[in-house]
C-alpha cells in the first residue's frame, strides 16, 4: 500500500498482539515505525523479527499510558526521532473481566486511565505537531466494546464508548482547521491475541486465561491488513471481526430491544 511508503507511524501498544502484526505488515510497505508499550525488551523482540533491510527505520520509545505526566515527554522525543509523525494508532491498552458488583472502582478508574486517559493525552499532545503541519492521521484501535456492553466487561466497555465520544468530537474539530488531518475509529471483534490474559478482574489480580472466543478469533495478521486497508481509505469508524460480534452491533442500532434481551441471556465471561 503506497498510502504508508515512507509515512512515520507511531504504535502504541506495539509489543504483542494487533500492534505486534501491524508492525511487520507496516514495515512490508515502508513505513518509518515508531513503536511504544512498557516492555523494552518486548518492543525489541517485535522489532527484530521484521526483515532486516526494514530495522534501520525502526524506532523504540518505552511509553506507560498509565502515567499521565511523562506523555508530554514522550510525544516530544517521538517527534524528534524522525522529525516528524504522520500516523498515530493508538492501540494501547487494557481489558477487563469481573461483575462490576464485584468490580473496585479503583479498578475501574484503571482501566479509564490507561484506555481513556493516556490515549487522549498522546493525541492531545500530538495534535499541535499535526495542526501546525495541516496533515496528519490518528488512529485509535477501539473495539466492538465501544459500541455495545456486555456482562463482565463494564469498565472496558466505559473506556471504550468514551473514547468514541471523544473522537468522534476530535475529527469535527480539526476538520475546521485542517481537512488533510483525518481521524479513524476501529472497532475489533475478537482477535486472537493475549488481551485476556492481562485483562484485570474484579480485585485488580490479572486473569491469567484465554477465553475461547479470543482463542478462536480472527488472526492479528489477518486483522492488520484489514485495517490498513481501511485506514488508507480515510475511513472514519470500521468494524472487523467475525460475524458474531459485528451483527450485535448493528443489532444494537436498529432494534436495541431485542439486543438487550439477547445480551441478559449470553453466556458471556
Amino acid at each position: 500500500m503506497k498510502y504508508y511508503s515512507g509515512k512515520v507511524v507511531w504504535i502504541t501498544g506495539a509489543s504483542s498482539g494487533i500492534g505486534e502484526a501491524l508492525t511487520n505488515e507496516l514495515a512490508k510497505h515502508g513505513a518509518r515505525l515508531i513503536l511504544s508499550a512498557r516492555r523494552k525488551e518486548e518492543l525489541e523482540r517485535v522489532k527484530g523479527n521484521c526483515p532486516i533491510a526494514t530495522q534501520a527505520n525502526i524506532r523504540i520509545l518505552p511509553l506507560d499510558l498509565s502515567q499521565s505526566d511523562t506523555l508530554k515527554l514522550s510525544v516530544e522525543a517521538a517527534i524528534q526521532m524522525f522529525g516528524q509523525v504522520d500516523l498515530l494508532i493508538n492501540n494501547g491498552g487494557i481489558s477487563q473481566r469481573s461483575l462490576a458488583k464485584e468490580t473496585l472502582l479503583e479498578v475501574d478508574r484503571k482501566v479509564m486511565e490507561v484506555d481513556y486517559f493516556g490515549t487522549i493525552g498522546v493525541t492531545k499532545y500530538l495534535v499541535p505537531h499535526l495542526l501546525s503541519r495541516k496533515a496528519g492521521h490518528i488512529i485509535t484501535i477501539s473495539s466492538v466494546m465501544g459500541k455495545i456492553g456486555t456482562p463482565y466487561r463494564s469498565g472496558y466497555a466505559a473506556a471504550k464508548h468514551a473514547l468514541h465520544g471523544f473522537f468522534d468530537s476530535l475529527r469535527a474539530e480539526l476538520w475546521k482547521e485542517s481537512k488533510d488531518i483525518h481521524v479513524t475509529i476501529v472497532c475489533p471483534g475478537w482477535i486472537r491475541t493475549n488481551i485476556t490474559m492481562h485483562a484485570v478482574t474484579g480485585d485488580g489480580s490479572t486473569l491469567n486465561k484465554m477465553d475461547g472466543s479470543t482463542n478462536t478469533g480472527m488472526p492479528p495478521e489477518i486483522f492488520a491488513r484489514k485495517v490498513l486497508k481501511a485506514i488508507a481509505r480515510k475511513k472514519e469508524e470500521v468494524y472487523i471481526g467475525g460475524f458474531k460480534e459485528i451483527f450485535a452491533v448493528y443489532l444494537k442500532r436498529f432494534l436495541p430491544r431485542t439486543f438487550s434481551k439477547i445480551i441478559r441471556k449470553a453466556q458471556v465471561r
